[in-house]
């Protein structure tokens, strides 16, 4: 082992305390629970079992055993060619929602079916709504523009009865849209969800593939692959994530009463001005920048209401007691 090279393991020290993930894999306990992952496994430089992170089929294989073995889903697949996502991450923006909303709910998470939540983009992979519910027993609408990803998010869900009447899939009939056609008359979350795509356009997203291949030490056989896969919709917008946001945040203040907190993971770090400026156009009461990291990787996600305090109340109020 070099010296003074950190081990793997202490990336994910800093996730959520109550992430699943935190620490090494345990690889010979995963095996166990899901023997297709075995052939993947190997021993890394730091002399510890892994996998070939740039090789997208030991990615899905390690998917599967870790949503087996944690959170007791027996069929997950996606796909070829759409983002198979790194679950660790995807938790940790589960557990800080669920900490933002405690925090209007006297303290404590609230969990059960009662608890809705939208994702925006939910893909092929439904990975968010199957975290969520499967931690603290949320009811999710997954909407996404891409009808193949909607068809593999509903295979997923009838395949999986834990996950019975948890999960509704609906279509985006409009991809210049996220919450308009989606959000029906009347219909209220208590949080929104988003993981927008943050390349401006397909050439910035494969320099994106070179770079993060380069740096995994990949092979190149041919064209760069994606380890996490991803289509287009999933990887790029027109106008990159700044865009997308400002759309989104135009939506929500056309829907300020439809969800208690709108939120969405921001990128890049250098969006978070525009972010705020349209927010602040938008009139939005409160707006909360949540930080989340994974060793050198940072991460955030901005929430923001237009609830006032006193409508923030009356919602907690109104929640039936067993989940106050």
């Amino acid at each position: 082992m070099k010296k003074n090279t950190p081990s793997p393991s202490a990336d994910k020290d800093q996730l959520h305390p109550r992430n699943r993930h935190r620490g090494r894999y345990d690889f010979a306990q995963l095996v166990q629970a899901s023997p297709a992952l075995a052939p993947f496994v190997r021993t890394n430089e730091f002399q510890d079992a892994s996998i070939d992170f740039a090789d997208p089929a030991a990615v899905k294989a390690l998917n599967q055993a870790l949503l087996r073995e944690f959170y007791n889903i027996d069929t997950w697949d996606i796909p070829a060619g759409y983002l198979c996502p790194p679950i660790p991450g995807r938790a940790d923006y589960i557990h800080y929602l669920a900490d933002l909303l405690a925090e209007t709910n006297g303290g404590a998470v609230p969990t059960g079916r009662t608890v809705r939540v939208l994702d925006i983009g939910v893909g092929a992979n439904c990975i968010y709504p199957i975290l969520g519910h499967q931690e603290y027993g949320w009811r999710f609408v997954g909407s996404d523009t891409d009808a193949l990803a909607l068809r593999a998010s509903r295979q997923l869900v009838a395949a999986n009865p834990g996950l019975a009447g948890a999960i509704d899939c609906r279509q985006q009939p409009d991809p210049q849209h996220m919450l308009v056609g989606i959000i029906k008359p009347g219909e209220v979350f208590d949080a929104t969800i988003c993981n927008p795509p943050f390349h401006a356009s397909a050439a910035e997203a494969a320099a994106a593939t070179q770079r993060k291949t380069d740096n995994l030490g990949h092979v190149r056989r041919g064209a760069p692959t994606r380890n996490f896969g991803g289509q287009s919709n999933e990887l790029w917008y027109t106008g990159g994530e700044e865009a997308f946001l400002r759309q989104f945040i135009a939506e929500s203040k056309q829907l300020p009463q439809a969800s208690t907190w709108y939120t969405a993971l921001v990128s890049k770090k250098a969006t978070l001005l525009s972010v705020y400026y349209f927010l602040k156009l938008a009139e939005a009461v409160q707006v909360k920048t949540i930080e989340m990291a994974q060793g050198q990787k940072k991460s955030r996600f901005v929430a923001w209401t237009f609830l006032t305090e006193e409508e923030l109340a009356a919602r907690r109020q109104a929640r039936p007691a067993s989940i106050k």
